[in-house]
This record gives structure tokens, C-alpha cells and sequence, in this order.
């Protein structure tokens, strides 16, 4: 039985596998009756949520709680459980801000004297390894669990830092970086998965946006940790910040003893019984009032749903496939039907890696000292601030990302970051013979920097995650977003490798290089991607010129029916509407 308030009465439901005797045969009638004079109706559950029907009676959104800061601090416990599983992009961010200083320490340099091959491929190495974590955490994640999953990740990424650490020789170095970037390239994945599993859905924006501050977060800790033991004798120096490494992946290890399991994937595995009791920690809710809350009830039925529609995504591509390999999803990708979001999905990650963002974060004193820096104080405090400024620029992505929609900010945020680069290469070309006459060209060069990092982090930073997983339809969205991410790794790596030569050849060369890489990103927001805030699955399917959303929509309609999803909401309004009566 289901007990739901409405009006501050209770009325007694029957579930799908009850006799329905308390409900009139009139329910269908009752239903598009109410439904068609008050476009839709809202019901309210005994814990402070709601579940909203809209006009049909087949398409409905439900929330446990108040979204915003009111249901951050009411659900407490969720938010911590997702601030810590976030520790993974803290990992993935120190790494990238503390590589910047060790490469300029000079204890590094006279042990190890690399070149600009060998400091671009110790960089981009890591971004290799990355790749290979990220293809390899899906099977894990599917496999085992979550949990599990980041607890190893955590392990092969603290290996890596030892490698680092205790390195005799630049090969143990590189080794242990790409052992570390496998930790990283996994957590990269894991981490926003199980944020997500676990985030209550009035939350679950709010929630995700942790993993890009952590992130930041992560990249403004290891510079700044670098910066400050950079003077400390010996190997000390750089042995100290990636040593500390150790901190956030420990803290992840021991945190998955204590963290709760993902109830998606318990269900999954058929374990009812304790999906049902970590849901209702999560949700806040004792055990008796899971047993009674519609909501609590109604996610295992959408957790249900969802197993469903996995099951029949594969038994299709069986179907097409005579091995009964998935290959043929893969392909489907750069079919007709789909090519064109998966495009999309490459090429916000090429722009946003080609921007020059992470050249900047990896090899940021050396960037500043092209533009007429000169100091070791100076240098990394200027370099310093271009993750001060990614950090503040956070924030009003966050606030503005669905008010004012994707592609402005895109279209708006690649032309300043062209501009910015333009300028760089223009002041370059004209002072690099003698920046000390031109102390403020030099500075105008460093404002330009900061006001590229506040473009990117308004746009091409936080949409670079979120548009691959909005233009996909349910069915293809995991490996969409999963080739996304693997363009993302690719382009890192590359970026990395490459940044250090072509600064030797011609730091102006390197910026405007940059900067055809941002117009490029202007034209292709101008006049390839769609406005995707706010588009219905209809709506994006005729974007594309295709009906792939509509067919996932047809199969979940049809699925939702056949399991009485749709009785078990046309009894809850009915009920409520006979008790009025």
C-alpha cells in the first residue's frame, strides 16, 4: 500500500500488484477530465516532496525536496557523500597545477636537464595513461561497483604518485606518471557517474557542478603548493608537492569503505533489499517511511525501467549484429542518424582542449616568461592567478549556464579567448626584442591571459561537459558522452606534447595558433551547434533532421505502460480527485 497527502489528508493507494477495488472504473475519464482542466496536476507526499503529472497524464517530473541552497542544507548527508566522491577531480586538478612549478624548480632542471620534447612528453604522458583509465573504468565500474572501482582507481593513482615521489631517474618519472593518469583518466569517469547515481534529482545540477570546482580547486592547491616549496634545498623541493598527492587519493580509498553504494547499480545486480535501504539514507528517509513514500517507490520503479531499457538496447543490437558484439553501436555513431551530434560531441572537446587552455595550466611559467615576465617570483604569481581566475569563473557558470543557454555563451566566450590570444601574439611580435622598455605591454599581455581564462571558464570549460550529454539520445548517450571524453584525453595529450616545442620555436607562432583554434570554435558555435537548454528530445530529433529521440521515447512509453506505470499514476491522481468529489 501507498500512502500519499494531498491537501493534508491522507488517501490509501493500491500498487500495481494490488487489487485496484477502491479505485472507479472511471479513472481513465477522472484523469484526462482533471488533467485537461488544470494542465496537470501536483501532488504533494507526506516528507516534503512532489510529484508533478503534466497535461496527457504520461509525462511527469517528481522531486524529494526544495532545490537551490534550501535542499543542499536540508539534504546533508548527499551533499557530503557527493563533496567527497569529488575528491577524484581534486586528484585529477593538483596534478595539472603542480606540474607547472616542478618543471621550472631548479633542483629539477640540474638533476634532470630536459628539453622541450621531453617536458612536453612527461606532460602529456599522463594524459595517455588518462585515456586508457577512462575506456577501462566503464567495464570496472559495470563489472564490480562503484565503490569498488574508485577504490582502485584511487590505489593505481596513489601508486603513480609514489613512482613520482621516490623517482632516481626521468624514466621513473614518466612511468609514474602514466601509471597516475590512469587513476586520474578513471576517477574522471567514476567519480561524476557515482555523483550523479546518488544525487536527489532537484539536486543533481547543483550537485554535478562540485566536479568542476574540485577540479579548479585541485589545479589552485598544487600550484600554489609548488610555489611555495619551491626554495626548500635539494630534491625536496619538488619531491614534497607530488608527494602530497598521496592526500586526496588515501582520503578517496578510505572514503569507499564508508560510502554508500550506488542504488542504480544495486538494482542492477537484483539487490533489492539494499538498494531500497541505501535509497532511503540518501533521501533521508527511515526504512518505514521508504515503505510509504510514493517517491521511494516510484525511483525503483524508474530504476526498474531503466535495467528494461538497457536489456533492450542490447537485445536490438544483437538483433543487427551476427556476433553479438556491441560494434555495430559504435559504427552507428557516424551513421546518418547520428553523425552529426557525434561531431558535436568530438568537437566541443578538440575546441575546448585547442583553446590553449591547459597549455597555459601546464606550462603557465613558461608562457608568462614569452610575454616579458621575468623573476621567478613574478613569473609563477602571474601564472598563479590564470587558476584564481578559472576558480572565480566557476561560479557564474554555474548561475548563468541555463538562464542564458549554450551557444551565446559559446559563440560569445570563443571570441573573446580569439581576441585575447590575437593580442598576445600581436604584443609578442611587436616587444619580445625588448620587454624591459615595455613593462606595460608586458602586463597588457598578462590582463589578456586573465580575461581568456574568464571566457573559457564561463563556456567552453563547463559545456564542454554538459553539451555531448545533452544532444544524445537515451540509447546512445553512454558511449556518445564516452567518445567525447576519449576526444578530450586525445587533445589533451596532444596539446601537451606539442606546447613545449612550438613555445621554442616561436612563443607569437604558439598564441596564434591558439587564436585560429578560438575563431574556428566562433564559427562552428555560430553555425553548427544548436541551443540545446530547455530543447525536448522532439525538439533536439528535429534539430538533427532525425527521429532517433522520438524512437527512444516510443520504447519508454511503451515500457512504462506494459508495467503499469502509467495505472500506478493515473491512481494516485484518481484517488485524489474521487476524495473531492
Amino acid at each position: 500500500m501507498i500512502l500519499l497527502e494531498t491537501h493534508h489528508d491522507y488517501v490509501v493507494l493500491p500498487t500495481t500488484s494490488e487489487p485496484r477495488e477502491d479505485v472507479s472504473e472511471d479513472t481513465d475519464l477522472v484523469l484526462e477530465s482533471l488533467l485537461r482542466n488544470n494542465k496537470g496536476v501536483t501532488l504533494d507526499t507526506p516528507h516534503g516532496g512532489s510529484l508533478v503529472v503534466h497535461e496527457g497524464g504520461h509525462t511527469y517530473n517528481y522531486s524529494y525536496g526544495p532545490s537551490g541552497i534550501p535542499g543542499l542544507a536540508r539534504n546533508r548527508y548527499a551533499v557530503a557523500c557527493v563533496a567527497f566522491a569529488g575528491i577524484g577531480g581534486i586528484s585529477f586538478g593538483y596534478d595539472q597545477g603542480v606540474i607547472s612549478n616542478v618543471l621550472v624548480m631548479k633542483d629539477f632542471l640540474t638533476r634532470w636537464p630536459i628539453g622541450p620534447w621531453e617536458k612536453g612528453l612527461m606532460t602529456a604522458v599522463l594524459e595517455l595513461g588518462a585515456l586508457f583509465g577512462a575506456i577501462t573504468s566503464g567495464i570496472l565500474a559495470d563489472k564490480y561497483c562503484r565503490r569498488h572501482s574508485i577504490f582502485f582507481a584511487s590505489i593505481i593513482f596513489c601508486l603513480g604518485s609514489g613512482l613520482q615521489c621516490g623517482a632516481q631517474s626521468l624514466n621513473d618519472l614518466i612511468i609514474g606518471r602514466a601509471i597516475g593518469g590512469f587513476g586520474v583518466g578513471a576517477l574522471s569517469m567514476l567519480s561524476p557517474l557515482y555523483m550523479a547515481e546518488i544525487s536527489p534529482p532537484e539536486l543533481r545540477g547543483s550537485l554535478m557542478a562540485l566536479e568542476q570546482l574540485a577540479i579548479v580547486l585541485g589545479v589552485v592547491f598544487g600550484f600554489w603548493t609548488g610555489f611555495l616549496t619551491r626554495h626548500i634545498a635539494g630534491s625536496a623541493s619538488w619531491r614534497i608537492p607530488l608527494a602530497l598527492q598521496f592526500l586526496p587519493g588515501i582520503s578517496l580509498c578510505l572514503g569507499c569503505f564508508v560510502l554508500p553504494p550506488s542504488p542504480r547499480l544495486l538494482v542492477l545486480h537484483g539487490c533489492i533489499d539494499d538498494a531500497r535501504k541505501t535509497l532511503a539514507k540518501l533521501r533521508l528517509r527511515t526504512l518505514d517511511e521508504a515503505k510509504e513514500d510514493p517517491l521511494i517507490q516510484a525511483i525503483f520503479f524508474l530504476l526498474f525501467l531503466e535495467l528494461l531499457e538497457m536489456q533492450i538496447n542490447v537485445a536490438l543490437v544483437r538483433r543487427k549484429s551476427k556476433d553479438g558484439l556491441s560494434r555495430e553501436t559504435w559504427t552507428a555513431l557516424f551513421g546518418q542518424e547520428y553523425v552529426r551530434r557525434t561531431l558535436i560531441g568530438i568537437m566541443i572537446m578538440f575546441f575546448q582542449q585547442w583553446s590553449g587552455i591547459n597549455a597555459l595550466l601546464y606550462y603557465g611559467p613558461t608562457l608568462v616568461e614569452s610575454i616579458g615576465m621575468h623573476g621567478d617570483t613574478v613569473t609563477l604569481l602571474v601564472s598563479g592567478g590564470i587558476g584564481i581566475v578559472q576558480f572565480l569563473a566557476v561560479f557564474p557558470a554555474i548561475l548563468f549556464l541555463d538562464r542564458w543557454g549554450r551557444k551565446p555563451l559559446l559563440k560569445g566566450g570563443s571570441a573573446i579567448m580569439a581576441v585575447s590570444h590575437f593580442m598576445i601574439a600581436i604584443l609578442i611580435h611587436l616587444f619580445q626584442d625588448d620587454w624591459g622598455s615595455n613593462t606595460m605591454a608586458a602586463w597588457v599581455a598578462v590582463f589578456c591571459m586573465y580575461i581568456f581564462t574568464a571566457a573559457y571558464g564561463i563556456s567552453f570549460g563547463p559545456i564542454g561537459w554538459v553539451l555531448p550529454s545533452e544532444v544524445f539520445p537515451l540509447s546512445m548517450r553512454s558511449k556518445g558522452v564516452s567518445l567525447s571524453t576519449a576526444s578530450n584525453w586525445i587533445n589533451n595529450f596532444l596539446i601537451g606534447l606539442i606546447t613545449p616545442p612550438l613555445i621554442e620555436m616561436s612563443s607569437a607562432a604558439t598564441f596564434i595558433i591558439f587564436a585560429c583554434a578560438c575563431f574556428g570554435a566562433y564559427l562552428w558555435s555560430s553555425y553548427v551547434v544548436p541551443e540545446t537548454a530547455g530543447v525536448s528530445l522532439e525538439e533536439m530529433d528535429a534539430v538533427f533532421g532525425s527521429t532517433a529521440g522520438q524512437e527512444d521515447r516510443k520504447r519508454r512509453f511503451e515500457l512504462e505502460r506494459e508495467l503499469g506505470l502509467h495505472d500506478l499514476i493515473k491512481g494516485l491522481v484518481a484517488s485524489d480527485a474521487l476524495r473531492q468529489e
